[in-house]
């Protein structure tokens, strides 16, 4: 690690000072660079005593020496370069802002946009609105933010339309508008999409940053528990393993492990003690992780073990109106009743349900025939031919 680094992010003051009076004061580009360049090296803790650090520097004689920092971009320093800039703008610097909010780099364009969630100039709403949907995730999500700040309508309304959207892709950026958007009111409509949508997990996976899982499944067991069981599926291919520690996912398990009687939770739990013996037995999955997340991966790991699953509850959820019947299909060992999802109006289902009744060694000639009896999609009658 280069040696000004160390001295930045050491514990005494009189190591660090020096180097964050230079840093700000020279101003030092290529040291803030480099420290930037550490971000996936250093513990969020450290980043953040480094942020504190470079607010404390500034003062309204050296404060513009932030701009060439611009060029550089942190989720983990914009917080405090944005406010501090704001702190102490005043029309110049706030023209400045907004020519290259308008015309520079992205990185530049990402510090802007949060600079405006504190300068709530209307001159940066085109702007605002011009980038909340960008291929930069940074800057689509600073922007859609400050336009929650500001209570944009019209972006929303956008958002909205995407939602409807026959696009994945497109459907994805309006759910992401809404998260960083910021209005809870968004949260059914969400899980609505995330229900239809065949990228649920990325959705899922999204909506603990608007409301609290933890709350959402207090508020609404059902629909709490449908996005707990999407993140389930997600963790480790979608959903970053950190999230089991972002999200509280321990404390949610242990909470749902005294719900005895609840088919749902049952499935879910179920769900999620497959899920996470995959993820420990799987060096892939840990390999990159910190110790902390492996820790508290384990830790849910052993808490899953120690309940008991009552299989005929899973059972339960074997019917068309369950939204759990994808998750109890992947568990349920019970041939007669997943046989009879042979006969579902739902294509997809049948096809599932045929293929577990194979891996169970139980997918006969007669109930080949009654499958194919519902089928109509001549994709899914070669498969099921096929099993």
């Amino acid at each position: 690690m280069n040696e000004k680094i160390k001295k930045l992010t050491a514990k005494n003051p009189s190591v660090f000072e020096p180097v964050v009076f230079e840093l700000i004061n020279k101003p030092d580009v290529n040291l803030f660079e480099t420290l930037v360049s550490q971000d996936d090296f250093l513990f969020d803790f450290i980043k953040q005593n480094v942020a504190e650090r470079l607010k404390r520097a500034c003062h309204a004689k050296n404060f513009r020496n932030l701009i060439p920092f611009l060029k550089f971009y942190s989720p983990f320093y914009e917080d405090a370069i944005a406010s501090t800039l704001a702190r102490f703008a005043d029309e110049d610097l706030t023209d400045i802002m907004l020519e290259k909010f308008e015309n520079g780099t992205n990185n530049e364009k990402a510090y802007c946009a949060k600079f405006f969630s504190y300068i709530q100039d209307p001159l940066a709403l085109e702007i605002l609105r011009k980038y909340a949907f960008d291929e930069d995730y940074a800057l689509a999500n600073n922007c859609a933010a400050t336009l929650g700040v500001f209570k944009d309508k019209e972006g929303y309304e956008i958002a909205l339309k995407k939602l409807n959207s026959s696009d994945d892709f497109e459907q994805f950026e309006g759910v992401n508008f809404l998260i960083s958007y910021g209005d809870k009111s968004a949260i059914p409509l969400l899980i609505n999409i995330m229900k239809k949508s065949s990228v649920s997990e990325n959705i899922a996976g999204q909506i603990p940053y608007l409301e609290d899982l933890n709350e959402l499944i207090a508020q609404d067991l059902s629909s709490g528990l449908l996005v707990l069981n999407n993140i389930i599926n997600g963790l480790g291919e979608i959903v970053p393993l950190t999230s089991v520690i972002d999200f509280n996912l321990w404390e949610i398990f242990n909470s749902l492990a005294n719900c005895h009687e609840n088919s749902a939770i049952t499935t879910v739990l179920a769900n999620a003690s497959i899920k996470f013996e995959i993820l420990t037995e799987n060096d892939e999955y840990l390999f990159d992780e910190d110790k902390n997340t492996k820790n508290e991966i384990f830790d849910i790991k052993k808490l899953l073990e120690g309940i008991k699953i009552n299989l005929a509850l899973v059972d339960k959820e074997l019917n068309e109106n369950s939204d759990f019947i994808l998750t109890a299909l992947e568990i349920s060992n019970n041939a007669e009743k997943i046989r009879n999802l042979l006969t579902s109006s739902n294509q997809t289902l049948v096809l599932k349900s045929a293929e577990v009744l194979k891996n169970l060694g139980c997918f006969d000639e007669n109930s080949r025939k009654i499958a194919l009896n519902n089928i109509s999609d001549e994709q899914i009658k070669a498969v099921i031919k096929a099993i």
